[in-house]
């Protein structure tokens, strides 16, 4: 696994910053609404739906909230349509950048995507630049604290997982992203307790960053991800251990 997924690790442990969580919600059903309009209202049916729904119960959105927001992505309650963007770029020193966009106005999410890459040193990319680096999966995060590697390996196997890696205080399993339900449902049915699931973007190639190189970068895709109209970010950075455990601290 890349450094950025270590530090999406330490980001999946942080709790919900009150201020935030009106944001984070808005997200989450975002998601959903488009899930269930793309591949229908049945979770166990629709991986994409499973994943939105997923991260918005980990984010602890109302359950009747998350309902509401199915029926609207299926056309039972009324709801604004949503457009699916990707927009590609460069980081400075040269680390690669997906930017994933649910938006009811594709202008505005083009022009506030374009203001952070400008404001923060960095440049936009013609389309196929570099998502040829990255590789969509499920990922589920587990407490290290509550099972031991073979125990987890040995139920996420059955079920479809390609790997477990370490990182610090969480098992991440790795799976293809129509697995991750299942994955994820196995490891609860057994009684294994999960941080956090989703599906990301992993890159094939990564840019090691020191200190001083990694604020830019971070400032940036912060800054990327407190757009209303942005759902994720990805990118293919790697940090240091040493330099993971400063920032995070």
């Amino acid at each position: 696994m890349s450094g950025h997924s270590k530090w999406a690790g330490i980001k999946h442990k942080k709790a919900v910053i009150d201020a935030r969580r009106g944001k984070a919600f808005a997200k989450r059903l975002r998601a959903i609404e488009v899930a269930a309009r793309e591949g229908g209202g049945k979770v166990d049916a629709n991986p994409t739906l499973a994943d939105a729904v997923s991260r918005a119960r980990d984010d602890s959105v109302p359950t009747d909230t998350i309902l509401r927001a199915i029926k609207r992505g299926t056309g039972e309650l009324e709801g604004v349509t949503y457009e699916t963007l990707t927009y590609e770029g460069y980081a400075p020193g040269g680390v690669a950048v997906l930017v994933d966009v649910l938006t009811d106005n594709r202008n505005r999410a083009a022009a506030d995507v374009r203001r952070i890459f400008t404001k923060y040193g960095s440049s936009l990319a013609e389309p196929g630049a570099v998502s040829w680096m990255f590789t969509k999966r499920g990922i589920v995060m587990v407490p290290k604290a509550t099972v031991s590697e073979d125990d987890l390996l040995a139920v996420a196997l059955q079920e479809g997982a390609e790997d477990l890696s370490d990182q610090g205080d969480l098992w991440q399993v790795t799976s293809a992203p129509h697995d991750l339900p299942k994955v994820r449902a196995a490891i609860e049915e057994a009684g294994f307790p999960v941080e956090s699931s989703l599906i990301t973007m992993e890159p094939s190639t990564t840019v090691e960053l020191d200190r001083d190189g990694a604020g830019p970068v971070l400032k940036l895709l912060d800054a990327l991800e407190e757009l209303d109209d942005v759902q994720e970010v990805h990118s293919n950075f790697d940090l240091p251990d040493d330099v993971m455990a400063d920032l995070a601290g």
